[in-house]
């Protein structure tokens, strides 16, 4: 129902023009709640089959295929925790990484170890990082597998390296600088409590409990899109409805910005792969 104007309704006290206007506040926010809730029902009612056990599974495939001018498959990867250790890794990304000297996270990472250990060119190495119907993208697939091997872990986001602390303070800058044409950033849509944007429900990440529940939900299927998409997808999203130009795939200031809302999120159960509208 639609908010009433008090001007047009002159036949009405001010107390029943009061009771009107605070009837039909009611009224569109039971409608938001259920809105809510029933989204809520249908993730639930899907959550036990959801499709992006498929990209894991491709992903797995993925990661002990032997690929590339090198024929070498990515099973000897370091994500931070080892060679090949995969259980965990995602928990602890975004990390400083001594071959690289920098601060990389899981995709960036991926780059890194499918050049090295495959001899990939770059521009084979991030082919496709989107997938599309009929064009499937090997990177969701192997963030799909590496994720779901950190599913039940906590998140343990470090800044004790200077690295990784100078990454958390450049992402907290990106998260709150406004630019573009509508003057918006990050935090024009994640910092109040109880925004919304069409039927969705917009988390105020400086609530930790907020992005603990975001954050450790992605990567995740989108519905929608009949795609899973990553972190780096999410984020891109999130620039082109700001109205900024579109970051370079696997860039450090995507990254930076992964470790600013990792670390907001630190000590999150990891759920995901998960299933998203």
């Amino acid at each position: 129902m639609p908010r009433l104007a008090l001007k047009s309704l002159p036949g009405l006290s001010l107390g029943a023009l009061l009771a009107v206007s605070v009837l039909s506040s009611a009224q569109a926010q039971n409608a938001n709640q259920s809105a809510t809730d029933e989204i809520a029902k249908y993730r639930q009612m899907l959550a036990d089959g959801n499709p992006a056990e498929l990209w894991e599974m491709r992903g797995q495939e993925l990661w002990q295929k032997k690929l590339g001018p090198n024929q070498q498959s990515l099973e000897q990867c370091d994500l931070g925790k080892g060679p090949g250790v995969t259980k965990g890794a995602y928990a602890e990304l975004p990390r400083y990484f001594k071959d690289t000297n920098k601060v990389m996270d899981l995709e960036q990472r991926l780059m890194h170890c499918r050049m090295s250990l495959q001899g990939l060119t770059r521009e084979q190495a991030v082919k496709t990082p989107f997938g599309s119907a009929g064009n499937p993208s090997d990177i969701e697939a192997l963030v799909s597998f590496l994720t779901a091997e950190s599913r039940g872990i906590k998140l343990a986001i470090s800044t004790k390296h200077p690295a990784e602390k100078q990454a958390y303070e450049i992402g907290k800058k990106i998260f709150y600088y406004r630019a573009g044409s509508h003057d918006f950033s990050c935090a024009s849509c994640h910092s109040v409590e109880g925004q919304r944007i069409r039927m969705q429900d917009l988390p105020n990440l400086n609530n930790k409990a907020n992005a603990q529940a975001a954050y450790s939900t992605w990567p995740a299927y989108r519905v929608s899109q009949g795609e899973v998409r990553t972190m780096q997808h999410r984020l891109n999203d999130c620039f082109r409805q700001q109205r900024f130009p579109a970051p370079d795939y696997a860039s450090d200031s995507i990254t930076a910005l992964t470790m600013f809302l990792a670390k907001s999120a630190d000590g999150a159960v990891m759920n995901a792969p998960a299933l998203k509208r």
